[in-house]
């Protein structure tokens, strides 16, 4: 599972004493200081509750029944070694604790320790943790970006939007509303957004509303009991309940009959559900992203859509770009789907010509990127010219041309990471003409995450 790590601030202390008394007063001492306190008689049930990247640090005694402190300092160094863990020591287990820092130990505390000691160690154990955490989540993010690279292909402005968008969204605990045409691509998003969001690792099941009978329909989301209904031998988990702790994803939500709709929203609103034949109310902790090509809000007002459930969904809305719209990440998606097809074939892939290319420039696609990954196959099959079954929308030589520069010109920047000397190179531009076209295409070195020498 992916842990989504925290850039807040950092105010939480697990202490673990078996003695009553300290354990009282530590805490006493650091609530009034405004920290947050777990408390624990036992390292064993710490280390039971202990959430991976724990924010904050851990305050043990030694000498304590079962596993002592240097005991779990060996188990916490194991899970996290940069989890700061400060030991509270008697007189005589000194020596054993300046040992155990060699081994790892942040600190340790001579008992009795005064609050002002014992707040000192932790708010420097702390600004480390911060800084740890910090570190982490950058990470995190540039790997998070450098693999939906590689699931959201394409150059153009729309995709930079929507990829930064995809990441940004995949953190917030919010339900997600995608609109996009047919083809474009809105279940390979779904997907993104639960990749690489903390319920990574979890469920996530998909639904497509148009592509099940009314009659099935409440049978299919929440499932049933055992004699429900005529025919109903066993018991059957819907899909709701399946989605439990994940992602439910549903696709063409204005294909819902409006009788589910109404479930649905109590399910959202209540976070619980009851199978067909059962009385008995079920928890459910799901993220809900809904896909429509329709604007759901005007289906609402036709009568065909709940307002309340399209405003339920809609919490945060990502909206697809058309690849006519993008049309310079075509050579891109129409290489990357040719050279996937040859690999499932066994066949080569056959360079295009020019006047190839530019038939894959000028069509309407209106299927999208679905409708490219078909004409790429039959490419590479050897079955007809990529997109010569469609010419209803040609563009002009001159928009084309634009389209197939624009391309070539946002290639060479992804390339070179925004280095204007190496792209200048590569194209053989001068560089005033490389800065009149970037600006005719709307493109900014910025984009492409390098400083200019």
């Amino acid at each position: 599972m992916t842990h989504q790590l925290t850039n807040q601030p950092i105010n939480s202390v697990i202490l673990i004493d078996d003695e009553a008394s300290i354990r009282e007063a530590v805490q006493q001492w650091l609530q009034l200081s405004g920290f947050q306190v777990q408390l624990y008689r036992r390292a064993e049930d710490c280390l039971q509750n202990l959430d991976p990247d724990f924010p904050g640090v851990v305050l043990s005694d030694v000498r304590m029944p079962g596993l002592d402190g240097l005991g779990l300092l060996q188990r916490l160094q194991a899970l996290d070694r940069d989890l700061p863990v400060i030991l509270l020591t008697g007189h005589g287990d000194v020596p054993m604790a300046v040992d155990a820092m060699r081994q790892g130990a942040y600190d340790f505390l001579e008992k009795p320790f005064s609050p002002e000691t014992l707040l000192s160690s932790l708010k420097r154990a702390l600004e480390k943790r911060q800084l740890v955490l910090e570190n982490r989540r950058l990470h995190q993010q540039a790997d998070h970006k450098q693999q939906l690279e590689t699931r959201l292909l394409g150059f153009s402005r729309g995709l930079e939007t929507l990829r930064r968008q995809v990441l940004e969204l995949a953190q917030m605990p919010v339900n997600v509303l995608i609109r996009g045409e047919t083809g474009s691509g809105k279940e390979l998003v779904a997907r993104c957004l639960h990749d690489f969001g903390p319920r990574a690792g979890q469920p996530f099941v998909a639904l497509n509303c148009a592509a099940i009978p009314e009659g099935l329909f409440e049978n299919e989301l929440f499932g049933h009991e055992s004699g429900a209904f005529t025919g109903a031998q066993g018991k059957r988990i819907g899909k709701i309940e399946h989605a439990d702790g994940g992602t439910l994803f549903l696709d063409e939500i204005e294909s819902m009959p409006l009788a589910q709709q109404v479930k649905l929203l109590r399910v959202l609103q209540e976070q619980r559900l009851e199978r067909l034949g059962s009385n008995q109310s079920i928890a459910v902790d799901l993220r809900v992203i809904a896909a429509t090509k329709p604007d759901l809000l005007e289906e609402a007002r036709a009568g065909r859509f709940r307002e309340d459930l399209a405003y339920r969904l809609n919490v945060a809305e990502l909206r697809l770009p058309p690849l006519r719209e993008r049309r310079e990440d075509i050579p891109l998606l129409f290489e990357h789907f040719a050279h996937n097809a040859a690999a499932r074939l066994g066949r080569k892939v056959q360079p295009l010509s020019g006047s190839e290319l530019s038939q894959l420039l000028s069509q309407p696609w209106l299927g999208n990127v679905r409708e490219l990954a078909n004409a790429a196959e039959r490419h590479v099959l050897g079955l007809d010219s990529p997109g010569a079954a469609s010419d209803s929308a040609a563009q002009s030589l001159a928009e084309q041309l634009e389209a197939f520069e624009a391309q070539c010109l946002r290639g060479a920047l992804a390339r070179h990471r925004g280095e204007i000397k190496a792209v200048l190179a590569e194209l053989q531009l001068p560089r005033r003409t490389l800065n009149e076209k970037m600006q005719r295409h709307g493109l900014a070195r910025g984009e492409f995450f390098a400083d200019d020498k």
